[in-house]
């Protein structure tokens, strides 16, 4: 682009050249202006008889305007009707009908007059008229009987209403009658049938009027409709008419079309510029005729040529005289073809070409005020003042009437007034208002100052300058604060002061300053234009083909200037993307998950700014499923096969793999299909296997990639001939019901399995083991047979053969089966039992007879109980439990007894009907067995030196307790345990004192209960001894006093001196005694340890250890090492995990610091000596 010019210091600025009269800007409200009208009710205003009547009428102008009214013509008075009010401030009218009062009272042509001091201005004439929806006049319809194939219409002629209905057909249900190419409404309301068929046949065609102004809905009375065939018109007529009447009847026979609308050859149409022209063609005939439709002396107006009603309806929107000629519909069908031509003529109420403008003049200048219409017939121009004829309007030495254009010249401030133009032919008029204000302003500029324009670099940038002022202003704009008036060559200057820049660029940023002057003053505003980098997409959308079901990505990356706010959005078809969850817009990217059929179109990515659009697409794929085959034809139809052939459908982008083919049974499973075979997807025809007596139709499938295809139409129907039963029933059973029948079942064919009508069934049966003939009984289409009168549980040999009226299956195959069981007759006999241990026991029989179960022997059923005394008995159910042992087991095991326990039982043995009688009870007892814990211990009355303990026998000692076992041991402070004390306590006992315990001393009890097959699981707890108050005030803790703290300073200090002086010598290269003494005479359990031990070995001297060494030896108390029995105590650990063992002792875990060795029960209870602790220091 050429660099930006700028004027030299010696060249004329550029100045708007505006014409002097102001046409068509705003006058500022805040100036004497004659009235304007602003808004007001339509010409034709139809209004609604049940609401209040509104009659609009706002004007502004300065000083406000006054309102008065007209009705036909003269003054109305609206301080006379109560009903009528006048909105304040306003000229509209209020007319309160809905408490008293009627609309019609009101009809009329209604005026608004706006007048101030400086003119008067009027509005259109409004005619009001209540709107009407009148009843349909009552009528008697008389049954309309015609013959099939006949023409018909059905008058609607629904009332004259205001404004007028819309009609439309339905029946009593509220339905819209069907309508197509034979049938239809015309643009009259009528219905029209070309030709009637017997499904016309109803009574209840009714037409409804729609009244949308007053939202009522009139319906005519229902029309009866009967179509009959020729046979019956020609029974009708001989039964009612002469025989010369009869034989006059015509035929049902094809005929050419004529036109039922419009009638003749030729017809004539009228319609109003910018209306919409609708031709209408409705012809009958046999076959139904099609409506064609040409302009002879043109072509039809592409865009805006519209078929309605099946083509017999030629609509042209937005008609003007060029569409004006003549248009000829053609009716046509198999037997003929006629036409009608339509004259078109084109007429036009008046419109506009130059509307009237205010015009705003400053005293002594000139300016002309043009109205300018068109019409066909051409309108009429007549002028008014202040709504009075200007013929007879006060006369005005500055204006000259010359037609349509009036002309003034050294206007003075009495030329101000509203001049009122008519425009008018027989069709319409057009009214316009438009005001001469002469006034003396210095310019003003309205547009707001320091406004800010913010415009992409290379578009256009529009800067406003709206300004007033009169005379009118000249206009300059400037760049900068010293800058030149800006050129032509680079800028436009428009006559309402816009400065436009036609390629904007970043240079273009900067301050403007628009300045208006005339002879009155002068005015400037400044504004601000922004230059913003565009919006622009750096990658975009690609096409895509996806497989339905699959999920595919749109890529959208945007690029835009940062100081802009961006949005992006995603458009499908240039529609809104679908309300569904499988759509996700993700930054920079759209995701459509689990893709179907319509997915597939054009995605579009639109970023927008405040400043500007762009937009990328991309076209979506989406491969389907084939569509399905069609035209199935059947061919070489022989008994039992027959070729079927067919026209592969679309295979939407994806090759057809194989055709699938399935068969329907009309006859014996209709509606239901199964497939027959399958070809490869290059074939189109198959060569089918048949069955005898079956109704055959077949479909078939296309598959690919992707799927099968939906099924294709059905094919004709092929029936096979009838055969015998080429199988018999399966699944052929014999079981009987009750002890004395056997019931025969079986699986009956289907009636595809038939091949051929009477299917029955051929029962054959005879014991296995007699010499007894079949016995044989041909059954009807059944699934069972019953015998009766058989013995119990005897085997027999059946078949079932199948037979239908042409003949029997082949010979059934034998299949054995036993009459009907009873219960067993004998009890297992020798029943005794085997105690295993104190919860199990053994349980022996012998079986019974297999001819006394009479029936399958199903197993064997043990029944037992704990025994309970007399008293019990009678208090409580007994509980029996049942074990069941499959087959021919003659022995089985009863878990989960019960210790200590008297048990019966007895055994039955059982068939598929049912138990036997029982044995006789068999009596055993379980021994002892080790209790359950005490059922709980707490300890009660602690004192110094004892504790009481509480307890509850087991809840199930499972035998004679014997006696009890506590064993308990202390805990010191550093939660070690103590030597462990074992006491026996006498069964019957449940308390015991402890005495001597150590005072304030934690100890933890394990408690058990005992019989003879031993100790049971225990109990713990623990308690402390408690504390003499007077032991406790003496006590004093050492660590507080000052002596023990000066001693524990001094000794520290002594060690670091020492420590300092070993490293000296040690520097120096010599040994001190200690440590030669150390290295001959180590202690084995104070050695260093090994490297690969991973620990630090220390040394120390011998004598400060001698506490330790004594306590690592074997105590001479109770205390007992772990490694030493398994009765000892294990180290602790975290958790409590103790147990004990078969024999009672403890193994378990209290939860403390772990040591590595347990100290002795006394030693373990003392406080550390400062001669350990510095040791441990060291």
């Amino acid at each position: 682009m050429p660099e930006k010019k700028r004027w030299s210091a010696g060249r004329v600025p550029l100045i708007l050249c505006l014409c002097q009269a102001i046409g068509a800007l705003e006058v500022p409200l805040d100036l004497v202006q004659p009235p304007t009208i602003t808004q007001q009710s339509p010409k034709d205003y139809i209004i609604d008889p049940r609401e209040n009547i509104v009659i609009q009428c706002e004007a502004k102008g300065k000083p406000p305007p006054s309102f008065s009214w007209t009705r036909n013509g003269t003054h109305f008075d609206i301080d006379k009707d109560p009903l009528i009010t006048m909105k304040p401030g306003s000229g509209t009218l209020i007319i309160n009908i809905m408490s008293e009062g009627k609309a019609e009272t009101y009809e009329g042509v209604y005026q608004c007059t706006a007048r101030n001091e400086r003119g008067a201005a009027v509005s259109n004439n409004i005619v009001v008229r209540p709107s009407r929806s009148p009843l349909w006049t009552k009528e008697k319809l008389e049954p309309i009987t015609l013959q099939n194939g006949q023409s018909l219409v059905l008058p609607c002629r629904p009332p004259v209403g205001l404004p007028p209905p819309i009609i439309f057909w339905m029946d009593n249900s509220f339905q819209r009658l069907p309508q197509n190419e034979r049938v239809s409404q015309g643009l009259n309301g009528d219905l029209y049938f070309s030709n009637v068929l017997p499904e016309d046949t109803r009574e209840d065609y009714i037409c409804y009027a729609r009244f949308n102004h007053t939202q009522t809905i009139q319906q005519k009375q229902p029309i009866s409709v009967r179509v009959i065939s020729v046979d019956e018109l020609n029974d009708t007529i001989a039964a009612n008419l002469s025989d010369t009447e009869f034989y006059g009847a015509k035929s049902n026979r094809e005929r050419p079309p004529t036109f039922l609308t419009p009638e003749g050859n030729a017809s004539n149409k009228e319609e109003l510029r910018g209306n919409v022209l609708s031709l209408e063609c409705i012809a009958e005939g046999l076959p139904t005729p099609v409506i064609y439709w040409i302009k002879e002396d043109g072509t039809l107006p592409i865009n805006r040529t519209f078929y309605r009603n099946f083509q017999k309806t030629l609509q042209i929107i937005l008609v003007s005289e060029a569409d004006s000629g003549n248009y000829q519909c053609i009716a046509k069908n198999a037997l003929g073809a006629i036409h009608h031509t339509i004259s078109v003529t084109v007429k036009a109420a008046p419109y506009w070409i130059i509307e009237p403008e205010n015009l705003v003049l400053s005293p002594g200048e000139n300016g002309p005020l043009i109205c300018r219409a068109n019409g066909n017939p051409k309108p009429r121009i007549s002028w008014l003042t202040n709504g009075v004829p200007i013929e007879i309007a006060p006369d005005d030495p500055n204006r000259k009437i010359d037609g349509d254009t009036i002309i003034f010249s050294n206007v003075q401030e009495r030329s101000s007034a509203v001049y009122q133009c008519n425009a008018s032919n027989e069709y319409g008029y057009l009214l316009a208002n438009a005001f001469v204000n002469v006034l003396a302003e210095p310019p003003r500029i309205l547009t707001s100052a320091n406004k800010v324009y913010q415009v992409i670099a290379n578009r256009p940038a529009w800067l406003d300058c709206a300004f007033f002022g009169s005379p009118l202003p000249t206009i300059e704009w400037f760049k900068g604060a010293k800058g030149s008036a800006l050129c032509e060559d680079i800028y436009v200057l428009y006559q309402n002061g816009t400065l436009e820049i036609p390629v904007a660029q970043k240079d273009s940023t900067g301050a403007y300053t628009c300045v208006a002057r005339n002879k009155l003053g002068m005015a400037k505003n400044e504004v601000h234009l922004e230059i913003k980098d565009p919006t622009r997409i750096i990658k975009q959308p690609e096409y895509a083909v996806v497989q339905r079901g699959s999920t595919v990505s749109f890529e959208c990356k945007v690029k835009h200037d940062h100081s802009l706010i961006l949005t992006v959005i995603w458009l499908k078809d240039n529609g809104e993307l679908p309300n569904d969850g499988r759509f996700t817009i993700d930054k920079d990217h759209l995701v459509v998950a689990d893709v179907s059929d319509d997915d597939g179109g054009t995605y579009m990515c639109v970023a927008n700014t405040t400043l500007d659009t762009v937009s990328a697409s991309a076209v979506l794929s989406v491969v389907d499923v084939p569509n399905p085959p069609f035209d199935l034809e059947l061919t070489d139809q022989l008994d039992k096969s027959v070729q079927l052939s067919w026209t592969p459908g679309d295979d939407n982008n994806n090759p057809i793999t194989k055709f699938i083919i399935e068969y329907e049974d009309a006859m014996h499973e209709a509606g239901l299909w199964h497939q027959q075979t399958e070809v490869p997807g290059m074939q189109t025809t198959a060569q089918l296997k048949l069955s005898p007596y079956v109704n055959y139709s077949f479909r078939v499938m296309a598959e690919n990639s992707l799927g099968r295809s939906v099924p294709s139409e059905p094919s004709e129907q092929y029936l096979t001939k009838a055969a015998e039963p080429d199988k018999n029933p399966m699944t052929v059973e014999g079981l009987g019901s009750e002890p004395d029948n056997l019931v025969i079942t079986w699986k009956p064919l289907n009636g595809f399995e038939s091949n051929g009508p009477g299917l029955q069934y051929k029962v054959s049966w005879r014991q296995k083991d007699g010499d007894d003939e079949w016995t044989s009984v041909v059954v009807a289409n059944v699934s069972k047979y019953i015998v009766s009168g058989t013995p119990t549980f005897v085997p027999y040999l059946i078949k079932v053969q199948a037979l239908n009226e042409v003949g029997f299956a082949p010979e059934p195959a034998v299949v054995m089966g036993h009459s009907g069981e009873d219960l067993p007759m004998v009890a297992p006999g020798n029943v005794h039992v085997r105690v295993v241990n104190s919860t199990l026991a053994e349980v022996h029989w012998d079986p019974v007879p297999l001819k006394s179960i009479r029936g399958h022997l199903q197993g064997y059923r043990i029944y037992y109980w704990k025994a309970q005394g007399a008293s019990k008995r009678n208090r409580r159910h007994i509980e029996k439990k049942i074990l069941t042992f499959q087959g021919s087991k003659a022995h089985g095991m009863l878990p989960g007894l019960e210790p200590f326990s008297n048990y019966k039982l007895n055994v039955r043995v059982v068939n598929g009907k049912g138990e036997g009688p029982a044995s006789p009870d068999s009596s055993f007892h379980t021994p002892e067995g080790v209790p359950s814990a005490p059922s709980s211990l707490k300890i009660v009355n602690p004192t110094l030196d004892s504790l009481t303990l509480e307890w509850d026998p087991p809840s199930h000692p499972n035998g004679i307790l014997t006696e009890y076992t506590l064993k308990y041991q202390p805990i010191n402070s550093t939660h070690e345990l103590g030597p462990l004390v074992d006491l026996k306590i006498p069964a019957n006992k449940t308390r015991w004192t402890l005495k001597n315990l150590n005072f304030s001393t934690r100890y933890k009890f394990y408690f058990f209960a005992q019989t003879s097959a031993g100790s049971g699981s225990h109990i713990t707890e623990e308690a402390v001894t408690s504390v003499d108050e007077a032991m406790a005030s003496r006590q004093v803790d050492i660590a507080t006093q000052g002596w023990f703290i000066g001693l524990m300073c001094a000794v520290a200090l002594l060690i670091l001196i020492l420590l300092i002086v070993c490293f000296i010598r040690r520097n120096k290269g010599g040994k001190y005694p200690v440590k030669e003494k150390e290295d001959a005479h180590a202690d084995p359990e104070i050695q260093p340890m090994k490297e690969d031990d991973g620990t630090f070995g220390e040394y120390s001297d011998a004598e400060d250890h001698k506490p330790l060494k004594k306590g690592s030896r074997t105590p001479s108390d109770r205390t007992v090492k772990k490694e030493d029995s398994d009765d000892s105590l294990v180290d602790y650990g975290e958790g409590v995990n103790g147990q004990f063992n078969e024999d009672g002792s403890f193994i378990g875990q209290y939860s403390g610091k772990k040591e590595k060795e347990p100290a002795e029960g006394n030693e373990s209870s003392e406080a550390p000596s400062p001669v350990n602790a510095m040791n441990s220091f060291v």
